[in-house]
C-alpha cells in the first residue's frame, strides 16, 4: 500500500486490506546480505505452511520494536544496482547512466525462451561426443583405434576395429537424441504458447536490435532445419487445419469477450458480470481479442465499499452492488440513485494511481497474441482464466473489484491448493492498453533468487492531482511482496483476467532457479565398478609390459627362431622392439576392458525402469499414478536398502484431515475411535475388535442424533450428512443453552473463531441444497472451516473488506482489518476482525506451545489445566491438536499498532522480519477459548508394509513435525512400537550439550557400550537388525544437541541398538542431517520417503529418494528418484523390484568380467609359443564380434529377465532381501572369484587345442592340414564361446524358452559367422576354414571335452553348495518345487495379511507395585505449574528396565485413581469417558511425574510474552521468546 502521512480523521480506525505477507515460511536473512549472491539464495528455501511442515524448536527472542521508520528512496539512477537490484522503467526514458554509447540499455535481462534440452542442431555432434568421452572406457578404445591405424603395431584391419566403438557411440547418441528431442518438443511447445502482450509501445528496458551474431547464426540454422523438415513432411502428408499445434490454433482463434463468459458461480446466485449491466459496460469490458483501447469517456465501475448487509455476493469471494458508480474522464465519481448504505461509510484510504491523467499518448498500443518467448522484462501482459503464467509478473489489476486473483502452484511447489494473490492498489485503474500507455512508474526489485516464498520490491511514481494540471505531484511508493507476484509455471484459476508487468524472465524466474537442483546420484555398484575397471587396466598394463619385456629380451638374445623366420625386427633394436610390442599388446588384449559393459548396463537399467513403471500392482487409481522412476540408473540400490526414513503426515497417513474432537471452555466434545486409540488399548490388553465394534455403533447412533438436533436448531442448507465428521450431540445441546448461557456463548465464540480466522477460498456448487466447499492452503484449515459450516457458522465468501458469514440463518458481515498468516517460525495465525458491534477482536490459532506462551498472566488457571488434559488425551489418540484464543483490542491500541504495521509492510529491506516483529507485539495477553483435534488416518496397508520391511531386516525411522505423544501412538498403531519394547524418551532438561552427553552415556550404558570408534567400526560391519527390546523417541530440541559433531557418534550407536527411532518436531534440515549421519556414519544404503516440500531435503540426501504423489502436492515427487501413490507400494518397489534389480546387475557384471577374462587370456597364453610378438590366434573379426554378438545377448537378458523366485514369494519370504543389506550379491571377493574362474577356463580353452596338436597334426580330405594358427584359433574360439554362454546359463536361475533360445543363438552365431565369412576369398588366409575345421571329428570332441572341463569346477561347487551349504533362496526354491507356496496362486498380488498385535502376558503389562515404586509428594493445585499439552507429562514413559522409567504401557508406578469416569453435565459422552477412564489411571503421572515429553520445560504457564515490557528471563522452564 502507498505510504502517506498518518492521519487520524476519525475516532474509528480505517479498515485496511488484508496483507498476505506471511506466506514465506521462515524469516529470511537481512536485506543486504540477501543480495550479495544469487547462489546463496538456494540455501534459504522455505518449507510450506501446513502443520506437518513445522520447523523444530520454538520462536527465538523477538527483537525489540524500536519503531519502524518509513524508508526513503535511496536508490540511484540507472538500471541495475551493484548489489544486484534492478530498476524497471515504464514509460519513463532511461537515465543517461543506464544507457550505453549507442543508447541501448546497460542492463541485460535473460530471454524468456527456455531451453531444457542439452543440445541444438549445431551443437549435438560435438557436445554429445564430448559427454560420451567422459567415460574412460571410450577414451581407451578410441586410443586403441588410433594405435591400430599405425601398421607398425600389427593391426590387420584398423577400419574394422573401429566398428565396436562406432556402434556404441551411435547407439548412445541415438538414445540421447531421442531423449533430447522430447525435451526440445516440450520446450518449443512451451516457448510458443500464446500470451497477450502489449505491442506498439516503447519498452525502454530492452532493445530489439541488440542481437548477437552467434544467436543470429543459431536462429538461421534452426529455421533452415525446420523448413527442411516441414518440406519433407509436406511431401508425405497434407496438413489440415485440425493438425495445427495448440499454439498455432491459439493465435488463429479469437478469444471470447470477458462479458460473455463465466468462470465461477456466485455464492447465492448465478454470477452477473460487472461489465454487462449498463450500456457503457461494453465499452469498459475487457475484450478477449486484440483490440485497441476504448476512447476516453465514462467507465462503469462498481463501488464494492457500499454494500448493505442484506445484499448478495457477486462472486465466490467478493460482494458487489448491482448499481454502478460512474467514473468520468476527470476521475470524479457520481453514484446513480438506488440502494445505498444507510450507515456512513468508512473513509477509504488513498492509495494513489500509476496513471498520469495528463499524459498524452498516441493510442496505438494494443494487446496482441504473441509467443511466450517474445515476452521481455518491462512488458505489460494480460493473462486469462486457466492460462499458465509465462514469466514472473507483478499484478496491476484483476477482473475482481478487490484486486484478488487465485493461482494454482502445482507446477511450481507441488501444492494443489489455490493461493490468493493481490493486485497493487495503485494499479487497479489500469484495465486497457490505453491505460498502460498513460502510466509512469518505476519498479525497484530485488535480484532474482530461488526462494519461492519471498519477494521484496516497490513501485514508485509521482502522484498528480487530476484537478490541477500544473501540480508537480507527490512522490508515492507501494511495496510489492510475494503476494503481488505471479510466478512462471503457475496457472490462473477462478479469475477472468489479470493485467501485470514482467519483472523476471527465462532463467531468472523462480521456477527455473529451482529447477535442476536434484543432486546427481550414482548407484553403489556403479561406484565400485570403476575400481573393478581400474583393476582390469592394471592387469592389462602388466600383461602388455610382460609381453614387451620378453619380446625385447628375445630379440636381444640372438640365435632364436626369430632370426631364421623374420627379416629383421621392426624397431631395429631390442628396446624399441619391446616398446612397439607393448603397444601392439594393448590392441591385442583390448577386450580385457569391457567396452560393451556400460551400454549393456544402460539397456538393463532402462528395461528395469520400464518394468517398475509397468507394474500394475503399484498403480494408484485414485490419483491415476503409477510407480514412476525418475532416476533410471539406481534401481540396484533399491535392493540394498538398510534404513528407511519416513515422514508421517501424508506418507504414513492419508493427509486427509477430519475434525473429530474439541475442547471448549473446559468441556470436551467429539466421538472418535482412532487407530492410535486402538493401539493404546491393545497395550492395555483390551480386545480392540470388540471395543472397536462397540464404539463404531455408538458413534453411528450419536451421528444420527446430532444431525437431527442440528436441523432442529437451525435448518442449515449447507449441511450435508455424508460430510459431517464432528460427532458430538452434547455440543448441539450446549449450543442450545442446556448447559447454561456461559457454555452456549463459549461454543458460539469458538465456532466463530474457526469461521473467521483462516485464509480459505469458498466455492459454491449449485444444487438443492447448495454446496459450499473450501479451498485452503492446508487441509487442517479446510477441516476447521468445514466443521464451523456444519455447525451453522458458514463462510459464504469475502467482501472487499471482510468476510460474510451465515450464522444460524442470519447473514453477517465481519470486517477483516488484518490477517497475520501462519508460517513455520510463527506456528500460529491471527485475524484482526471488526465485529458487527464495532469491537475489534483478534482471533489466534496455533500450536499449543505458541498459544500458551501468549496467554494472560495469572488467569484461567483451571481452564488451562482442564484444556491441557483434554489436548493431552486427544494427542494420545493420535489426533493433531491446535489451540484457539482471542483478544479484545481498543481503538487506540489498534491505531498505534496498525501505523507500525503499515510502515513495516512498506519496507523494501527486511520486510518479513519487521512484519513478524510487529505481529508479535499484538499477539499477546490472549484469552484461551479451547482446542481442536483433527484426525489424519493411516494409509491402507501401512502396518503390514512396515512389518514386512522389518522382517526383511530394514530399519524404519520416522521423522515428523508432530508431537511426541501423537508420534508414539501412531508408532503403536502402525507396528513400529509394541508393548514388549522399552520406550526411551530422550529428553534434555537444559539446552546444553553437556546434559545431552550425560543422557547419552546413561542410555548407552544400558547396552554396555560407550560410543567409541572401535564400537562404530564393529557397528558398520553388523547389519543384523536389533532385537525388538528398545525404541527411542527424540524431539527437535534434543536432536539439535545430539547432532553436534562430538555427540553424533554416540547418538548413532544408541539408535543402532534400538528397533525403532521416532524423531519428533524436526525441521527439514534436521531430517537431512539425520539421514546424512546414518548414511555416512554406518556406511549403509538409505531411502527417504515423503510427500511434502519439507521432505525434499532428506529425499535428496538419501541414496534413494521416494516421493508420494498424494493429495497435497507433488514437490517431493519432483525431487525424488521414484514416485509412488501410496506408502504400501514401497514393499513391491523394494522387496520385489529392488531385490531383483540388485541380484540381476550383480550377476551380470560378474559374468561380463568373466567372459572377457576367458577370451583375452586365451590369446595371452598363445604368446608363450610365439616369443610374445603379439601374433593373433583368432581371426580379427572374432575379436571385434565377441562382445557385440557372440556373448552379449545371454548376459544382457540375464540382467533383464532373470528371477530366482517370483514376486509373490519375494513378498511372502521378505528375509530373502537380507543378502542385499549385507551386500553379498556383489563384492570384491565375488569379482576376484569370477576373474580366477575365467583365468582357469582360459587355460583349458587354449591348452586343450594345443595338447591336441602338439604330438601330431591332422589333414583334411584335400590333404591340407589344419594346424595353422587361424584354424587352431577356430578350435579355441568356438570352444571358448560355447563355454562362456553355457557358463552364463549355468549362473541363471530362470531357464525358460527365451533364455535357452538366446544361448543357443549365441553359440550357433560363431559357427554361422565362420561359415559365411570364410566362404569368401576376401577372408584371405581364413578362406574355407569352416568346412576344413568343422569337418574334423576332433573339433567336435575337443569342444565337448573343453566345455565339460571348464564348467566342471563351477558345477561341482554349485552342487555342493546347494546340497550341503544351501542359501535361503536355495531352500525356498526347493520348497517352491515341492508346492509349499501354491497357496499364493490364490492371490492376484500377494500382500501378506496383517497380524493384529495381542496383549502381552508378561508382567510388563501389569502395574508396578506402588510400594516398590518410590514416593512422590504431590503438590497443591495452586502451586503446581500447568504445562501446555505438548510439553506435559505422558503416561506412556516408564519401564522398570529402561533408563527413563517407561514400561511401554499406560500403567505407571503411581497409585491407580479410584475415581469413576466423570461425565460432564451429567450427560453421556462415550468417547470422552472411554479416554477419561484410561486417563484416570495415569492422572498422578500427569500431575506429578517429572518424566516429561521430549519438549519439556519449553515454557511455563507465566510466559515472558505476557508483558511486553517485561524483561526476558531465561531460567529453566521459561521461554525467552522475546
Amino acid at each position: 500500500m502507498a505510504i502517506q502521512p498518518y492521519e487520524e480523521d476519525s475516532n474509528v480506525s480505517n479498515p485496511i486490506k488484508r496483507i498476505r505477507w506471511a506466506t514465506q515460511r521462515v524469516t529470511g536473512t537481512s536485506g543486504q546480505k540477501k543480495r550479495h549472491s544469487i547462489i546463496d539464495r538456494f540455501h534459504h528455501k522455505k518449507t510450506t505452511s501446513s502443520e506437518k511442515k513445522r520447523e523444530s524448536g520454538n520462536s527465538t527472542d523477538s527483537p525489540p520494536l524500536e519503531g519502524i521508520q518509513e524508508e526513503t528512496d535511496t536508490s540511484t539512477e540507472g538500471g541495475d544496482h551493484e548489489d544486484g537490484r534492478r530498476r524497471i522503467f515504464f514509460n519513463i526514458p532511461l537515465p543517461a547512466d543506464a544507457r550505453d554509447e549507442e543508447g541501448h540499455p546497460l542492463a541485460r535481462y535473460a530471454r524468456n525462451k527456455i531451453r531444457t534440452a542439452k543440445y541444438t542442431p549445431l551443437s549435438f555432434i560435438p557436445k554429445n561426443l564430448f559427454f560420451q568421452f567422459h567415460n574412460i572406457a571410450n577414451i581407451y578404445f578410441l586410443f586403441v583405434i588410433v594405435l591400430a591405424f599405425f601398421s607398425i603395431f600389427g593391426a590387420s584391419n584398423p577400419g574394422l576395429g573401429s566398428v565396436p566403438l562406432i556402434v556404441i557411440l551411435f547407439v548412445t547418441a541415438v538414445k540421447d537424441a531421442i531423449e533430447d528431442w522430447r525435451r526440445t518438443v516440450l520446450d518449443n511447445e512451451l516457448n510458443n504458447s500464446p500470451v497477450h502482450r502489449l505491442v506498439d509501445w516503447n519498452n525502454v528496458n530492452t532493445s530489439e536490435d541488440d542481437v548477437s551474431l552467434w544467436r543470429r547464426i543459431k536462429k538461421a540454422t534452426t529455421r533452415g532445419i525446420v523448413r527442411t523438415f516441414k518440406l519433407i513432411k509436406s511431401k508425405t502428408t497434407k496438413k489440415s487445419r485440425n493438425q495445427k499445434t495448440y499454439a498455432q490454433r491459439a493465435l488463429d482463434e479469437p478469444r471470447l469477450s470477458g462479458d460473455t463468459r463465466r468462470t465461477r458461480n456466485s455464492i447465492m446466485s448465478s454470477r452477473t458480470s460487472i461489465h454487462s449491466v449498463e450500456g457503457n459496460a461494453d465499452e469498459d469490458a475487457i475484450q478477449m481479442t486484440p483490440v485497441p483501447s476504448p476512447s476516453p469517456g465514462q467507465r462503469g465501475t462498481t463501488d464494492s465499499s457500499r454494500l448493505s448487509p442484506g445484499e448478495r455476493p457477486d462472486t465466490a469471494f467478493s460482494y458487489e452492488e448491482d448499481n454502478l458508480v460512474l467514473e468520468t474522464a476527470d476521475g470524479k465519481l457520481s453514484a446513480p440513485k438506488g440502494n445505498q448504505r444507510e450507515s456512513v461509510p468508512v473513509p477509504a484510504k488513498f492509495y494513489g494511481s500509476l496513471i498520469d491523467p495528463f499524459k498524452n499518448v498516441p493510442g496505438k498500443a494494443r494487446f496482441k497474441k504473441d509467443y511466450w518467448k517474445s515476452v521481455q522484462v518491462g512488458d505489460f501482459v494480460r493473462i486469462y482464466n486457466k492460462d499458465q503464467i509465462p514469466a514472473d509478473i507483478v499484478i496491476l489489476n484483476t477482473s475482481d473489484p478487490d484486486g484478488a486473483c487465485y493461482v494454482e502452484t502445482k507446477n511450481l511447489d507441488g501444492e494443489t491448493n489455490l493461493k490468493v494473490r493481490q493486485a497493487l492498489h495503485s494499479g487497479r485503474k489500469i484495465k486497457h492498453a490505453r491505460d498502460c500507455e498513460k502510466t509512469e512508474f518505476v519498479i525497484e526489485s530485488e535480484p532474482p533468487h530461488a526462494n519461492l516464498y519471498q519477494y521484496s520490491g516497490g513501485a514508485r511514481w509521482t502522484q498528480k492531482d487530476p484537478r490541477k494540471s500544473d501540480d508537480p505531484g507527490t512522490q508515492m511508493a507501494e511495496p510489492i511482496s510475494i503476494n503481488n507476484l505471479l510466478l512462471r509455471g503457475c496457472s490462473l484459476r477462478n479469475t477472468e483476467w489479470i493485467l501485470g508487468v514482467v519483472v523476471f524472465t527465462g532463467q531468472e524466474t523462480k521456477i527455473m532457479l529451482n529447477s535442476g537442483m536434484t543432486p546427481s546420484k550414482r548407484s553403489r555398484i556403479a561406484r565400485e565398478l570403476n575400481w573393478d575397471v581400474i583393476y582390469n587396466f592394471i592387469i592389462l598394463f602388466f600383461m602388455c609390459l610382460l609381453s614387451g619385456i620378453i619380446n625385447g629380451v628375445v630379440w636381444s638374445q640372438g640365435n632364436n627362431s626369430l632370426d631364421y623366420f623374420e627379416f629383421g625386427s621392426i624397431g631395429g633394436k631390442p628396446s624399441l622392439d619391446g616398446f612397439i610390442t607393448f603397444w601392439a599388446s594393448v590392441i591385442l588384449f583390448q577386450n580385457l576392458v569391457p567396452i560393451s559393459l556400460y551400454i549393456s548396463l544402460e539397456i538393463i537399467r532402462t528395461c528395469q525402469a520400464f518394468f517398475i513403471y509397468s507394474d500394475t500392482y503399484m498403480y494408484y487409481e485414485k490419483v491415476d499414478y503409477p510407480c514412476t522412476p525418475k532416476s533410471w540408473n539406481i534401481s540396484d540400490d533399491l535392493g540394498q536398502i538398510e534404513y528407511i526414513f519416513s515422514d508421517k503426515t501424508g506418507t504414513l497417513t492419508q493427509n486427509v484431515m477430519e475434525f473429530k474432537k474439541c475442547s471448549i471452555n473446559g468441556t470436551a466434545y467429539g466421538e472418535a475411535y482412532t487407530e492410535a486409540l486402538a493401539g493404546m488399548q491393545r497395550r492395555q490388553g483390551i480386545d480392540t475388535e470388540v471395543e472397536g465394534e462397540k464404539a463404531h455403533k455408538q458413534i453411528a447412533l450419536d451421528r444420527v442424533r446430532m444431525l437431527e438436533d442440528l436441523r432442529k436448531l437451525h435448518p442449515n442448507p449447507y449441511l450435508h450428512d455424508d460430510e459431517l465428521t464432528f460427532v458430538a450431540p452434547d455440543f448441539v445441546n450446549d449450543l442450545e443453552g442446556q448447559a447454561g448461557e456461559e457454555q452456549k456463548s463459549a461454543n458460539e465464540h469458538f465456532m466463530l473463531a474457526l469461521a473467521l480466522c483462516h485464509t480459505v477460498i469458498t466455492e459454491r456448487t449449485a444444487g438443492n441444497p447448495p454446496k459450499i466447499e473450501f479451498k485452503a492452503q492446508s487441509p487442517d484449515e479446510a477441516a476447521l472451516v468445514a466443521t464451523a459450516r456444519d455447525c451453522g457458522f458458514t463462510v459464504l465468501g469475502r467482501s472487499n473488506e471482510g468476510i460474510y458469514l451465515n450464522v444460524m440463518g442470519e447473514e453477517r458481515e465481519y470486517i477483516v482489518l488484518n490477517t497475520l498468516e501462519f508460517n513455520s517460525s510463527r506456528k500460529r495465525m491471527s485475524a484482526i476482525i471488526r465485529m458487527p458491534n464495532g469491537k475489534i477482536i483478534l482471533f489466534c490459532k496455533g500450536a499449543d506451545s505458541m498459544i500458551w506462551s501468549r496467554l494472560k498472566k495469572g488467569e484461567q488457571q483451571q481452564l488451562r489445566k482442564t484444556t491441557a488434559e483434554h489436548l493431552e488425551m486427544f494427542a494420545r489418540e493420535g489426533l493433531r491438536t491446535l489451540c484457539v484464543a482471542y483478544k479484545e483490542i481498543d481503538e487506540a491500541e489498534y491505531k498505534a499498532w496498525n501505523k507500525e504495521h503499515d510502515l513495516a509492510a512498506a519496507a523494501i529491506v527486511d520486510r518479513e522480519d519487521k512484519l513478524e516483529t510487529v505481529s508479535d507485539t499484538i499477539e499477546r495477553e490472549l484469552t484461551l477459548i479451547g482446542g481442536t483435534a483433527i484426525e489424519d488416518r493411516l494409509q491402507d496397508g501401512v502396518p503390514d508394509t512396515i512389518e514386512l520391511l522389518a522382517d526383511a531386516g530394514i530399519k524404519l525411522w520416522v521423522l515428523t513435525g508432530d508431537k511426541v505423544e501423537t508420534a508414539i501412538n501412531i508408532g503403536f498403531s502402525c507396528n513400529l512400537l509394541n508393548n514388549n519394547m522399552d520406550l526411551i524418551v530422550f529428553k534434555v532438561q537444559e539446552d546444553e550439550a553437556g546434559a545431552a552427553e550425560a543422557e547419552l552415556d546413561k542410555h548407552l550404558a544400558t547396552f554396555g557400550i560407550k560410543g567409541s570408534d572401535e564400537e562404530l567400526k564393529a557397528a558398520r560391519k553388523n547389519h543384523q537388525p536389533p532385537g525388538p527390546t528398545h525404541a527411542i523417541v527424540i524431539d527437535g530440541d534434543a536432536l539439535k544437541l545430539v547432532l553436534e559433531d562430538h555427540l553424533s557418534q554416540k547418538f548413532l550407536l544408541l539408535c543402532k541398538e534400538c528397533k525403532s527411532v521416532l524423531c519428533c518436531r524436526v525441521s527439514p534440515s534436521q531430517k537431512a542431517a539425520v539421514v546424512q549421519m546414518v548414511k555416512d556414519g554406518l556406511d549403509v544404503m538409505t531411502l527417504s520417503i515423503g510427500d511434502g516440500a519439507n521432505d525434499v531435503a532428506m529425499i535428496q540426501e538419501a541414496d534413494v529418494g521416494v516421493g508420494i504423489a498424494g493429495e497435497e502436492g507433488r514437490q517431493a515427487v519432483m525431487s525424488s528418484d521414484y514416485a509412488i501413490g501410496q506408502f504400501r507400494f514401497l514393499q513391491r518397489l523394494i522387496l520385489v523390484h529392488g531385490r531383483w534389480s540388485y541380484r540381476r546387475l550383480a550377476e551380470t557384471i560378474a559374468n561380463f568380467f568373466y567372459k572377457n577374462i576367458v577370451w583375452t587370456f586365451a590369446l595371452f597364453w598363445y604368446q608363450i609359443y610365439n616369443d610374445w610378438d603379439c601374433s593373433y590366434l583368432f581371426d580379427y573379426t572374432y575379436i571385434l564380434l565377441v562382445n557385440l554378438a557372440f556373448t552379449s545377448l545371454p548376459v544382457i537378458f540375464m540382467g533383464i529377465l532373470d528371477q530366482d523366485v517370483n514376486d509373490k514369494v519375494s513378498l511372502a519370504v521378505p528375509q530373502l532381501y537380507r543378502r542385499g543389506i549385507e551386500r553379498l550379491e556383489w563384492s570384491q571377493t565375488k569379482f576376484w572369484l569370477y576373474m580366477g574362474d575365467g583365468i582357469y577356463q582360459s587355460l583349458i580353452c587354449f591348452f586343450m587345442p594345443y595338447l591336441l596338436f602338439a604330438p601330431a597334426t591332422f589333414n583334411t580330405s584335400s590333404g591340407l592340414n589344419v594346424n595353422d594358427n587361424k584354424r587352431v584359433g577356430v578350435y579355441t574360439a568356438s570352444a571358448t564361446i560355447v563355454v562362456v554362454n553355457v557358463y552364463i546359463l549355468l549362473n541363471t536361475f530362470r531357464w525358460d524358452w527365451l533364455m535357452l533360445l538366446l544361448v543357443s543363438i549365441s553359440i550357433l552365431l560363431i559357427w554361422f559367422w565362420t561359415g559365411v565369412y570364410t566362404a569368401s576369398s576376401s577372408s584371405d588366409q581364413f578362406y574355407q576354414a569352416a568346412p576344413e575345421v568343422y569337418g574334423q571329428l576332433s573339433f567336435w570332441v575337443l569342444t565337448l571335452l573343453t566345455v565339460c572341463l571348464c564348467l566342471l569346477p563351477r558345477f561341482t561347487i554349485k552342487a555342493f553348495q546347494k546340497i550341503y551349504r544351501p542359501l535361503d533362496v536355495d531352500i525356498i526354491r526347493e520348497q517352491i518345487r515341492q508346492g509349499r507356496f501354491k497357496h499364493l496362486d490364490n492371490y492376484e498380488a500377494y500382500i501378506p495379511p496383517g497380524k493384529l498385535p495381542t496383549g502381552s502376558s508378561s508382567d510388563l503389562s501389569q502395574p508396578v507395585d506402588a510400594a516398590t515404586a518410590g514416593t512422590h509428594a504431590p503438590l497443591e493445585d495452586d502451586e503446581r505449574p500447568i504445562y501446555p499439552p505438548s510439553v506435559a507429562a505422558t503416561g506412556t514413559t516408564h519401564n522398570p528396565r529402561s533408563q527413563t522409567g517407561s514400561d511401554g504401557t499406560d500403567y505407571t508406578r503411581h497409585k491407580t485413581s479410584l475415581e469413576v469416569p466423570r461425565p460432564s453435565f451429567d450427560r453421556p459422552r462415550p468417547s470422552f469417558d472411554r479416554i477419561r477412564s484410561s486417563m484416570d489411571q495415569i492422572r498422578p503421572s500427569f500431575e506429578a511425574s517429572n518424566d516429561f515429553t521430549s519438549a519439556n520445560l519449553l515454557m511455563r504457564m507465566e510466559s515472558s510474552h505476557s508483558d511486553v515490557r517485561a524483561q526476558s528471563r531465561t531460567r529453566p522452564g521459561q521461554s525467552s521468546l522475546r
